[in-house]
């Protein structure tokens, strides 16, 4: 035997604990961020509770938490853009005297999917911290 047999290697060096998922943001915050994007299925409970929801968010949380403001204004300013979307087919089927449901319902069809899904998109993001923002939104609340 000799002497380098029993020498033993050393220890590796501590592994760093992985970075949190996100930013900075604190349990409270990504939660409130959360409920900012999910208010607004309050829709179905009251058709204006899509901005109502998002819009008290945004009104109480933004000065005391600012990514869960941030977030709700995003969710609000989406849920306004959609709403003019409806609004918009609506108007369009009323103008052609009906003839235009045959191509507005089945684009609100899809507008509501894709509002859902964005919605649910943003809810996940939020809680994960991750700063989300909505495609193709108008940014009228500044």
């Amino acid at each position: 035997m000799s002497e380098n047999d029993n020498v033993v290697p050393p220890p590796a060096p501590p592994v760093a604990a992985p970075p949190p998922i996100g930013g900075t943001q604190s349990s409270d915050e990504r939660m409130w961020a959360l409920f900012g994007h999910l208010s607004a299925f309050t829709a179905f409970i009251s058709g204006i509770g899509c901005l109502a929801g998002p819009l008290i968010i945004w009104l109480i949380k933004r000065d005391t938490m600012p990514f869960a403001g941030e977030q709700a204004k995003e969710a609000l300013n989406f849920n306004i853009s959609v709403a003019l979307a409806f609004v918009a087919l609506w108007i369009l089927t009323i103008i052609t005297f009906g003839l235009g449901i045959f191509l507005t319902f089945p684009a609100g069809c899809l507008l509501f999917l894709g509002w859902v899904v964005f919605t649910i998109i943003a809810a996940i993001n939020a809680n994960n911290g991750v700063d989300y923002r909505y495609p193709l939104t108008l940014r009228l609340v500044k």
